[in-house]
C-alpha cells in the first residue's frame, strides 16, 4: 500500500479558514457588546449590585440557547462544507473504493458533539463575565485604596469579553476543521499526519519545533511546553494536520 498527503489541496490550512474565524467573531462580539452593556447599567463595584448583574447574566445566557445553537451551526456547517471540499479535490486521485468511504464517512455524531461544545461556550461568555465582576467587587470591598482601579477594570467587562470571544473563535474553528479532518481521515484508514504550522511569525515556539514531524491519530503528542494535542487542537492555534492517506 502507499500512501499519499493532502499537502496537493491548496486551500488548505489557516487561510481557507479565517472567513469562519472573522464571521464566528463577529457574532460572539454581539454577546459581549451585550454583556458589557448590562455591567454598565450599574456602578462599578458596588456590592448591593452584584445580585442583580449575576441575575441579569445568568437569564441573559439561558435566553442565548436557540440563537447560539444558529450561530454556532452556521460556523460547523461553513467549516465542514470546507473540509468536504478539500478531501472532494483529493478525491480525484484517489480509488473509486476511497472516494466513497471519504463521502459516507459517518460525521454526524460528531459534529454533534461539537455543536455541544459550542454552545456551551457561547453560553459561558455572560456567566463567565459575571463571575469575574463578582471576583473583583469583592476584591474592591476587601481593598479599598485599589477601589477606583478595580472600578476602572469592572468597567472593562465587555471588552474583556469581546478578547474571549475572538479566542474563541479562532480557537474553535481551528478545532473544528482539525477534528473533521481527523474523523474523515481515520475513516479511511490514515494512520497520522504530517504536522503544519501557518509559518509566521505568531507561531509557538513549541509548535514551530512540530512543523513537518509525522503524528499518529492514536498518539497525540506532548510538546516541549508540556501541553499535549494534536495539531490544531489547542487555544489560539492556527496549525493543522497535513493526514497521511493510505491509497490503495
Amino acid at each position: 500500500m502507499r500512501t499519499i498527503t493532502r499537502d496537493r489541496v491548496k486551500n488548505r490550512g489557516p487561510i481557507r479558514a479565517r472567513k469562519a474565524e472573522i464571521q464566528y467573531a463577529s457574532q460572539l462580539r454581539k454577546v459581549s457588546r451585550q454583556v458589557g452593556q448590562f455591567v454598565g447599567m450599574f456602578n462599578p463595584g458596588d456590592p448591593q449590585a452584584l445580585p442583580t448583574i449575576t441575575n441579569m447574566l445568568d437569564r441573559y445566557s439561558e435566553a442565548l440557547g436557540d440563537w447560539a445553537v444558529r450561530t454556532a451551526t452556521k460556523m460547523l456547517t461553513e467549516v465542514d462544507s470546507r473540509d468536504r471540499q478539500s478531501w472532494m479535490e483529493l478525491a480525484a486521485d484517489m480509488s473509486k473504493e476511497l472516494r466513497e468511504e471519504i463521502r459516507t464517512a459517518p460525521t454526524g455524531k460528531l459534529f454533534q458533539a461539537l455543536l455541544d461544545e459550542q454552545v456551551t461556550l457561547i453560553k459561558s461568555l455572560p456567566t463567565d463575565a459575571a463571575k469575574r465582576v463578582h471576583e473583583l467587587t469583592i476584591k474592591g470591598m476587601e481593598d479599598s485604596t485599589r477601589a477606583k482601579e478595580i472600578a476602572k477594570e469592572i468597567g472593562r467587562t465587555g471588552e474583556v469579553s469581546a478578547s474571549r470571544a475572538n479566542l474563541i473563535a479562532r480557537t474553535e474553528v481551528a478545532r473544528t476543521a482539525s477534528t473533521l479532518t481527523q474523523a474523515r481521515a481515520e475513516h479511511i484508514g490514515s494512520d497520522g499526519y504530517i504536522w503544519r504550522t501557518s509559518k509566521d511569525s505568531d507561531v509557538r515556539h513549541s509548535h514551530k519545533q512540530m512543523e513537518g514531524k509525522f503524528i499518529r491519530w492514536d498518539s497525540p503528542p506532548t510538546l516541549s511546553d508540556g501541553t499535549t494535542t494534536h495539531a490544531g487542537q489547542i487555544y489560539n492555534c492556527r496549525c493543522y494536520p497535513e493526514p497521511v492517506i493510505p491509497e490503495v
